[in-house]
């Protein structure tokens, strides 16, 4: 007897069934997991306890993964990213500033900082006298007099009474020689851009890419990988954030208006991370360029071009010593703070390359569409993938990927990672467990391809929202949706309060993990009857009445 096909009948007698015949049949959990993809239910939901603090009553509900790659959860990653696309939809095109001015200090705030700062007085004399009982009375009268302040609406950093013991490390400020200089103009307080022609408000769409290191062919593998430079595009990548951030300061101070912008860090086919950028309002294209150009991130750490340990002649920790001693020597290694202490030159200098795209997009436009699915196209995809390193990668492109996750696995990613040791250095915060060498860091891992930030890059006033607060308007508006058309829910809402406790194994009130799929499914199919009706009332297809 066959297995069934999608012209054989649906009645299957399993008993008539030889082994290598129920092997071609379609398992239970692979019919739950596409049929949950299908309805865009999490197919891998937590098991958490929920209690409702008004009712008492205790019940174990499954709660989506929240997974951001599409080979972990497809469908709570199309989620993350349909949630992306919201937000920058809603603040690349704005006609009105997203946060409003903060109000004027009251006079209720202005006294008890006033009061604030004669105590800092008070406490900076007492402390020069060596006045021990006064210093701690008034560090009880500040805790209670800061408890007051942040009660009556003051946010920010208060200064505290005691300065820091560790002078801040200040490197010199001068533009090297070989960058461009930039003009500098006072920063407006507006994010919003210009109008041209009385009613046109276009935006800007930026892609920054990273400088050549060596000839690649059509997929980005490396025609000679000897003369391609994997050092300098490992240390770019590691680095690149840091770039990214002085580019949009260098962009506030050189066009005057504070620049908002909503970004995402992705991979070229080479490996390499490059930025695009939906930034609110235009720029002309020969600033940016000359930016670009100007932007610069030098990286003040101690040199790591030689690896002085290896193999099995390692640093060895030292107990005495309290870190880490040469394995022949037992001399201690020197610290990273000791190690910094003379530099005259940075380690790297990483500056973005001569391709910048720029592109002026008007609001509202199948363009803008287009665009916006554009920046948020990979975010489910890992950055290996992204790049175009799955089963279908040639040898050569296979080969090439190895080359840079070698280079990446011994190029250190922070003052803290273990591979300091291997270039006979300490890092900072070394202990018994650090072991030279290997970091737990993303960015040595060979799915990041040193790109171990967040993928989205969002300024603060894009939106004026967070990316919670965009998810609660989604569900806002199918709540107000549902009001609006009188269409009762066929299942209980309960809104809470709520009080939420993680379940441990071997509970006997969680369900299996098919049993919280089914849970879901059934969930979701409901919400989506409700939805759909709710749509057909507003659409005046159908009677107010007849939807509930």
């Amino acid at each position: 007897m066959n297995a069934p096909t999608e012209t054989t009948p649906a009645v299957v007698d399993h008993d008539q069934l030889t082994r290598a015949q129920k092997a071609l049949l379609a398992l239970t959990g692979d019919v739950a997991k596409q049929l949950a993809e299908d309805h865009g239910v999490c197919v891998r939901p937590l098991a958490m306890r929920r209690i409702d603090l008004t009712t008492g009553r205790v019940e174990v509900v499954p709660v989506p993964c929240g997974a951001r790659r599409e080979d972990l959860c497809r469908p709570c990653a199309e989620k993350n990213r349909r949630l992306r696309m919201a937000q920058c939809r809603q603040g690349w095109h704005l006609e009105e500033e997203p946060i409003p001015a903060r109000p004027d200090p009251t006079t209720e705030q202005k006294q008890l900082l006033a009061a604030r700062a004669d105590l800092h007085a008070a406490y900076q004399a007492a402390s020069a006298d060596g006045d021990d009982e006064e210093c701690e009375e008034i560090r009880e009268t500040v805790a209670e007099l800061d408890d007051a302040l942040r009660a009556a609406g003051v946010t920010g950093r208060l200064e505290p009474l005691d300065s820091p013991d560790k002078p801040v490390r200040k490197r010199s400020t001068r533009r090297r020689q070989d960058a461009p200089n930039l003009p500098r103009r006072p920063v407006e307080k507006r994010t919003v851009g210009r109008v041209f022609g009385g009613r046109f408000r276009p935006s800007t769409f930026l892609t920054l890419t990273l400088d050549s290191y060596g000839r690649v062919d059509d997929n980005g593998a490396a025609l000679d990988s000897d003369r391609y430079d994997y050092r300098r595009a490992a240390r770019d990548a590691i680095h690149f954030p840091k770039i990214v951030d002085r580019f949009w300061q260098n962009t506030r101070r050189c066009v005057g208006w504070d620049v908002q912008y909503f970004g995402t860090v992705e991979p070229q086919r080479r490996g390499a991370p490059h930025f695009h950028a939906a930034i609110r309002g235009t720029i002309p294209r020969a600033e940016l360029r000359a930016i670009a150009a100007a932007t610069y991130h030098q990286v003040w750490w101690p040199a790591h071009d030689a690896q002085i340990y290896s193999g099995n002649r390692l640093p060895r920790w030292d107990d005495r010593a309290k870190g880490f001693v040469d394995p022949d020597t037992r001399e201690p290694l020197p610290t990273f703070d000791e190690a910094c202490e003379d530099l005259t030159r940075p380690a790297h200098v990483v500056q973005f390359g001569t391709q910048v795209h720029v592109k002026g997009i008007l609001g509202g436009s199948e363009e803008a569409g287009r665009h916006i699915g554009y920046l948020t196209k990979y975010l489910t995809k890992d950055v290996a993938r992204a790049a175009g390193i799955d089963d279908n990668a040639s040898e050569r492109m296979r080969a090439h990927h190895r080359r840079l996750v070698a280079e990446l696995r011994a190029t250190p990613c922070s003052p803290r990672c273990p591979v300091w040791l291997l270039y006979g250095i300490q890092p900072k915060g070394a202990r018994l467990s650090t072991t030279p060498g290997q970091c737990k860091g993303k960015a040595h891992k060979a799915e990041h391809l040193g790109i171990a930030g967040r993928r989205v890059l969002v300024s603060r006033k894009w939106s004026g929202k967070t990316l919670a607060d965009h998810a609660t308007e989604r569900a806002q508006f199918v709540r107000q949706l549902l009001d609006k058309a009188g269409v009762r829910p066929g299942y209980a809402i309960d809104d809470g309060p709520f009080e939420w406790e993680r379940t441990k194994p071997g509970d006997p009130d969680v369900p299996t993990r098919p049993a919280l799929l089914l849970a879901a499914i059934s969930e979701r199919q409901r919400w989506k009857a409700d939805y759909e009706a709710a749509q057909l009332v507003a659409s005046n297809q159908l009677p107010e009445g007849a939807a509930a």
